[in-house]
């Protein structure tokens, strides 16, 4: 008795419809999770918790920089991109970003260390790189010098203040000409003349006369440190301390 092949071939048949069924739903469900992922009202960034020493950095504008620029679900957020707008930042010097499921952001901040002002308008930090950012309340010695030198200047006013410390006396005011010639403006108002040469050795026999200096009944106005050996000193006169009274 012959097969009837109509019903060898229904079982087939099912098969191959039960398992077409499958990938569309397979599909369709891939689709509607990709639309639920991307989705930032499914999964929004709820939670951004930061984390790292700030005296300058404020907090609601690190926060609202994420929320405005990266409004996307947690999912889509990009952290490399989040990373780069974070340190492009004033007050940022490094960032680090992560996700933590299922809707966090977790930020540790790294804030720049202000040691001087720059020409002026800008702030140095301890490796000699600028950043524009104003530093209220800090009170940062004034540096001066042409473009691209920000790291030498900064270099000579550390070596130089070091050896002031013995002294007891501060820099307020550096300058670097273009000829890289040094002058520098002390808090107690004298000015010294450096040169471009041996600057720390001057500074160093400056250091040495200055107890002698102090004991004159003038005022000190400038020392000019320019030799080989020696100095010039010049004296502040009854005019001037009138004027500065």
């Amino acid at each position: 008795m012959s097969e009837d092949p109509k019903v060898s071939n229904q079982p087939a048949w099912g098969g191959v419809t039960f398992l077409v069924f499958v990938l569309v739903g397979l599909i369709y469900a891939g689709f509607e999770l990709n639309d639920w992922l991307e989705d930032e009202q499914q999964v929004p960034v709820q939670q951004i918790v930061l984390s790292g020493d700030r005296q300058f950095i404020d907090d609601a504008v690190v926060k609202n920089l994420i929320r405005d620029k990266h409004p996307g679900s947690f999912f889509e957020l990009d952290v490399e991109r989040v990373h780069h707008d974070l340190e492009a930042l004033p007050w940022v010097y490094r960032a680090s970003v992560r996700k933590r499921w299922p809707n966090s952001l977790n930020i540790y901040l790294v804030e720049q260390t202000a040691t001087a002002v720059w020409n002026s308008d800008l702030l140095l930090n301890q490796f000699g790189e600028s950043f524009a950012a104003v530093a209220p309340g800090l009170a940062l010695p004034e540096l001066f010098g042409p473009g691209g030198s920000e790291q030498t200047a900064l270099q000579g006013y550390m070596a130089m203040q070091s050896l002031l410390d013995r002294a007891k006396l501060r820099i307020s005011e550096l300058t670097l000409s273009e000829r890289f010639a040094w002058n520098i403006r002390l808090d107690t108002g004298v000015r010294l003349n450096l040169g471009r040469i041996e600057f720390v050795d001057r500074l160093q026999r400056f250091v040495d006369l200055y107890p002698l200096l102090i004991k004159e009944q003038k005022q000190l106005d400038y020392v000019d440190l320019r030799y080989d050996t020696g100095l010039a000193v010049g004296w502040k006169t009854e005019q001037v301390l009138e004027q500065e009274s």
